[in-house]
């Protein structure tokens, strides 16, 4: 038998996905089959898959010890370098400015540091994270970005900051703004463009359309020409929708895409650049609450700013 109390950070969760987050090695056959036959119960009485968790509840589990077992092991986040570019934080959040080539999320190519690695050591080893005092909950990404992209990644340290900004980036109370550099010359100054984008996930890889499709999800991108170098322009990017690759492939489609962008960018103009990633960083980020924000409420109308833009100093340099 086991007896788990629920934390702050479980509570607000179906039965059914804490367990099977908190215990990966109980097959979900026989956590369905050990909830209708009460060997697992909630508050000493009978419960159902889709009873919500609140915190101080009490569940009993009267199953195999094998199924709660956890062998010893070295926290592989530990194996990550203990190095962050922190733009602001408080006990509930972290906003961050990643550098292009780190990826935020471990892979299948995973060599120890991931953006997500670096936070959960970072506070872990200053006391505010210990995974053997949670169940099902760790420190989570609210928003990613590309491995190549440089900017701002928001980062929730308890299960409610997360809960409320996963509801803000979904009612889109947050305002994001990128630059980037694309070749050519914009045909206006400012603009909002509208299209489809198709995802393919084996080829990691995305493809924009100009009517909707079966698989496609609209995406609106409106840009703001801010400087023109050359054959180059540097623009403003607001993203109206979040969707993979979206700011490369949507420039790209309407034929302006990013320098230094291998996937969807010319590799002609590409390898007379020399440069290492694709042109395209996350700036800025506002925050535009319409709803309550709850204990993030002290983060309405601020607005923060990456510093030390890669490219912006060797765009500087190009002549006309």
């Amino acid at each position: 038998m086991k007896t788990v109390t629920i934390t702050k950070n479980d509570s607000g969760q179906r039965l059914d996905k804490f367990l099977t987050k908190s215990y990966p090695d109980l097959p979900q056959s026989m956590m369905y089959k050990s909830i209708r036959k009460k060997d697992i119960k909630l508050n000493g009485k009978r419960c159902e898959i889709s009873t919500r968790l609140q915190e101080g509840d009490v569940l009993s589990m009267y199953l195999k010890d094998e199924f709660f077992e956890r062998d010893p092991y070295e926290y592989e986040f530990l194996k990550a370098p203990a190095k962050l570019n922190i733009l602001y934080e408080d006990e509930n959040i972290m906003i961050l400015d990643k550098k292009p080539g780190l990826i935020v999320h471990p892979d299948e190519n995973y060599h120890f540091d991931s953006l997500i690695a670096r936070i959960h050591r970072v506070l872990f080893e200053r006391g505010e994270y210990n995974p053997e005092q949670e169940n099902a909950f760790a420190p989570a990404l609210i928003n990613r970005i590309d491995r190549n992209t440089g900017g701002i990644v928001m980062a929730a340290k308890n299960a409610e900051t997360l809960r409320i900004m996963n509801e803000k980036v979904r009612l889109r109370e947050i305002d994001k703004f990128y630059l980037c550099i694309v070749n050519g010359k914009m045909p206006q100054k400012e603009a909002l463009l509208k299209a489809f984008l198709e995802k393919d996930t084996a080829k990691n890889r995305v493809y924009v359309h100009d009517k909707p499709q079966a698989n496609t999800k609209t995406i609106l991108t409106k840009y703001k020409v801010l400087k023109e170098k050359k054959e180059f322009s540097l623009l403003e990017v607001e993203l109206l929708t979040g969707r993979t690759h979206q700011i490369r492939a949507h420039l790209s489609y309407i034929g302006h895409p990013l320098a230094g962008d291998s996937k969807y960018g010319l590799n002609a103009v590409n390898r007379k650049l020399g440069m290492p990633y694709q042109a395209l960083y996350s700036y800025k980020l506002h925050f535009d609450f319409q709803t309550d924000a709850g204990i993030l409420q002290n983060l309405n109308n601020m607005t923060f700013s990456a510093g030390d833009i890669w490219f912006l100093e060797e765009f500087e340099s190009w002549k006309n």
